[in-house]
């Protein structure tokens, strides 16, 4: 990697991101472990960049929920938010409640089915992952630039926050 593109990519990602424990609430300590680990995954590796704007990255990010919709208060290194990004959170509502049911089908399988049932049972896990992840890239198009990866990193996150545990 040439050391323009080094610098891009420390400019092209997000540094930081919370939850506003306001809209969003707490929950119990196996869901706040889930939302701990998919915020470290998405920080760990990530390409986030916004479009239409001069300000560059690194971006701090605060996720919170406000009438039906998914709000992404994207901010500087020092948190001055730059811009607000709200997507409605209808699309996304069958894709993450089949997800769930698949999710729980594979933890029921995994303790007494055949191999083959669970290799199936998460192929379709993954495909309504990468289903999930598509429909957020979509949505935050022209918006805020993001790669596959770090779409998936989000929509893990996206269903850590309705996940009730």
């Amino acid at each position: 990697m040439d050391e323009q593109s080094t610098v891009q990519s420390e400019r092209a990602r997000l540094i930081e991101v919370t939850l506003d424990t306001q809209s969003i609430g707490r929950s119990n300590a196996e869901v706040e472990h889930e939302r701990d680990v998919a915020i470290f995954d998405l920080i760990e590796q990530n390409s986030f960049a916004l479009e239409e704007t001069d300000e560059e990255g690194p971006y701090t990010l605060n996720l919170s929920l406000a009438e039906n919709r998914l709000v992404f208060t994207v901010g500087n290194k020092e948190r001055a938010p730059i811009t607000h990004v709200s997507l409605s959170l209808s699309p996304f509502r069958r894709l993450v409640k089949d997800y769930f049911l698949v999710c729980e089908t594979y933890y029921q399988a995994v303790r007494t089915a055949p191999a083959s049932r669970i290799e199936s049972i998460d192929k379709g896990r993954r495909a309504l992952h990468d289903e999930g992840s598509n429909l957020l890239l979509e949505r935050l198009k022209g918006k805020i630039n993001v790669d596959i990866a770090t779409a998936r990193r989000l929509f893990t996150l996206l269903c850590a926050l309705h996940w009730k545990g």
